[in-house]
Order: structure tokens, then C-alpha cells, then sequence
């Protein structure tokens, strides 16, 4: 099973505090770590180590950073070749508050993410594909254009797409949030349409028609950081491999949930065995 994923490659700053700042506070007594980010290269991260053949494209700086963002990537085998350095900008860094029940807040700096152009990408991109919204638009579009495969399109953050990506994906991801900001054009393609509720679980539509819901097993959370994006890699694999939309969402919620349990994005990204135990566990 083969995905190419085209996204974002952040280093992620995460703060660790008694309790997230409002608009005009200060909160001290965080604590601060370093760990590999951008939900391109999360997912990508989290679909290898479910058990697929990953290819990432995607573009970091010219500086330390970059080995930080790709380093856990390497090392699990992910292909790193269509990732390119860029001399002018920085690597992307994500600014992350999170407090004791796993609840964050993020600001992205995008640097480098936003010079990755259609240019950068094949003329076909043969088998599965996932994209998001933290590249730019015209960057996206032209993947979903040259995809020959099943396409999930991760629609986060929320933002305008064109009614030809809508149309074109298999497979819409949003959460609650990004669910209401596009409304009913989410449906109108066809395709199928996950939205996630946290905690909640998730639900499968076609048509704006529910097919499947799931809730995650309950566990201890710790960072929800990465944890939508263990689930966007799980729901695809999932399905990939044949799971009708049942399963798959169990899957994903499972995937979901064990990501909640460790702090940062990428070393949260669960091993496949550990998502199989919990669903065992939790039948």
C-alpha cells in the first residue's frame, strides 16, 4: 500500500502549562520540548507506522531545524526524497500551548510550507494521496488535479477550496468546527465525509447520509496534539486495506486515542500493534 502525502513540515515548540492563557494573559510555570510537527509530515509519520509504504513531499529551510523536523521520519523508513530545502526561507514552526488535560492552543509560522509550489510535484501521483490545508491552495489543488488514486483531503485548517477538489476526494476529513464552516458543500461530491467530535468520535456520511459512527476507547489524555492527525493516516489505511466504514472508524478512533496518551505530535503517532491491543482490550 502505497500514500503520497503533500503537507506541511513544522518543528513544534510545545509548552506544557497549568492552564492555557487567555486573550492578554501570561501563565508561567510551563515547561518546554522540541518535537517534529506539521500535519503533512504527522501523517505521514503515523500512516508508516500503521503499516503503509509513505512518500512525503514537502519543503523545510536551510537551517538546524530542518534535521530536527525530519528526524523521526528517517528513522522509520518514510521517503524523505521529495522533501526539498529551501535557501531563502525557514523551517516551519508551530508555537504550542498545552495544558494538563491535553487541550492546546496553536500558532503556526509557516516559513518554508509556503513556498511549496505545484512545481514541486510530479506530473502523476500514482496510488493513495492525502492532503491538507496548511500548503498553499494552488499547491493542493494541483495534487488532488494529478492524483490517479484515492484522494483524502484532510480539510484543516478551514479555508476555501474549489468545488473540483470537493468533488475529486474519496475521502473528506474536518472536525466539528471545520464541518460547519464549509456547511453542505462537504456532501455534494459523492464522496465519502468523516467528521470528528473529539472525545465524541467520529462519524462517516455520503451524501450527508451518516453510514458509520464510532467512539474512542476512554483513555487517559495527555497531549491532543497529533491526535486527529493519527487518525486522518489510521482512517485512510483503514480503508485502503478493505475495512468497511464501521471498522475503519473504530480504527481511526483507536489510532486517535492512543496518540492522546504521549506528548507531541510525531512520538505520540501510534505502532500499529498498540492500536490493535487497545481495540482487543476495549471490545
Amino acid at each position: 500500500m502505497r500514500i503520497t502525502v503533500v503537507g506541511s513540515i513544522n518543528l513544534d515548540l510545545v509548552a506544557t502549562a497549568p492552564s492555557l492563557p487567555a486573550p492578554g494573559e501570561t501563565v508561567t510555570g510551563a515547561t518546554l520540548a522540541r518535537h517534529p510537527g506539521g500535519k503533512g509530515a504527522n501523517q505521514a509519520l503515523a500512516a508508516e507506522k500503521l503499516g503503509a509504504e509513505v512518500c512525503l513531499i514537502g519543503r523545510v529551510g536551510d537551517d538546524a531545524m530542518s534535521g530536527e523536523a525530519l528526524a523521526l521520519m528517517a528513522d522509520m523508513g518514510v521517503d524523505l526524497s521529495g522533501v526539498e530545502t529551501d535557501i531563502a526561507a525557514p523551517t516551519g514552526v508551530a508555537l504550542i500551548a498545552v495544558d494538563p488535560s491535553g487541550e492546546n492552543q496553536i500558532v503556526v509560522a509557516a516559513g518554508a510550507n509556503h513556498f511549496v509550489t505545484p512545481e514541486q510535484l510530479p506530473q502523476r501521483i500514482e496510488g493513495a494521496l492525502i492532503v491538507q490545508l496548511e500548503l498553499p491552495l494552488a499547491t493542493v489543488e494541483a495534487a488532488v488535479g494529478r492524483s490517479t488514486g484515492f484522494v483524502c483531503a484532510n480539510l484543516a485548517p478551514a479555508g476555501p477550496v474549489s468545488e473540483a477538489l470537493l468533488r475529486r476526494a474519496d475521502l473528506i476529513v474536518v472536525n466539528e468546527i471545520e464541518a460547519a464552516y464549509y456547511g453542505d458543500s462537504l456532501h455534494r461530491g459523492g464522496g465519502r465525509v468523516v467528521v470528528t467530535k473529539g472525545a465524541k468520535g467520529a462519524s462517516m456520511y455520503q451524501r450527508g447520509v451518516e453510514m458509520a459512527w464510532a467512539t474512542p476507547p476512554v483513555v487517559e489524555a495527555v497531549d491532543a496534539t497529533g491526535a486527529g492527525d493519527a487518525f486522518v493516516a489510521a482512517i485512510v489505511v483503514a480503508l485502503l486495506e478493505g475495512m468497511d466504514p464501521a471498522e475503519a472508524l473504530k480504527f481511526a478512533c483507536a489510532a486517535g486515542a492512543v496518540a492522546a496518551t504521549r506528548a507531541g505530535a510525531q512520538p505520540s503517532a501510534p505502532e500499529r500493534e498498540e492500536v490493535e491491543e487497545l481495540l482487543a482490550e476495549r471490545s
